[in-house]
């Protein structure tokens, strides 16, 4: 099976920091872009759909994990790097962990809780740090 070609315009996303008693949320990516690097959970806003509603959606479909959303903690631009990439505006939010547990769905293959001090030199996607630390200062 083949990957389908890129979008040949830019992408919105959303993705979400989520905490719970201090610690944030992040998935392993199990497929491409980013396979194997930890990031936050989100994807592509649907036409006509609000970017809270997109959150929620996604994380629902990618954790299962019911959230509140405290706000908008920054945004990352991912350019094309080369044939088969795609053009990306993600807009991240800090949000609260409301209810149920983490049930991954096919493009992650792993999880973990952890303190943003904990992160350490885990393989994690680009600017999340920063991003991690935005949202921090909101909750």
């Amino acid at each position: 099976m083949t990957s389908p070609e890129p979008p040949i315009r830019p992408q919105l996303a959303v993705s979400g920091v989520i905490f719970r008693d201090g610690k944030v949320l992040l998935v392993r990516r199990a497929r491409s872009p980013g396979k194997g690097f930890y990031s936050l959970p989100g994807g592509r806003v649907e036409f006509g759909e609000s970017l809270h509603t997109a959150l929620h959606r996604e994380i629902d479909e990618e954790t299962g994990l019911k959230v509140e959303i405290v706000g908008l903690a920054g945004w990352r631009e991912v350019l094309p790097t080369g044939p088969g990439t795609g053009h990306y505006l993600i807009m991240t939010f800090a949000a609260r962990w409301a209810s149920r547990e983490p049930v991954l769905n096919d493009e992650h293959d792993d999880f973990k809780w952890l303190a943003p001090e904990e992160i350490g030199d885990l393989k994690v996607t680009g600017g999340l740090h920063e991003v991690i630390a935005a949202a921090r200062r909101l909750v």
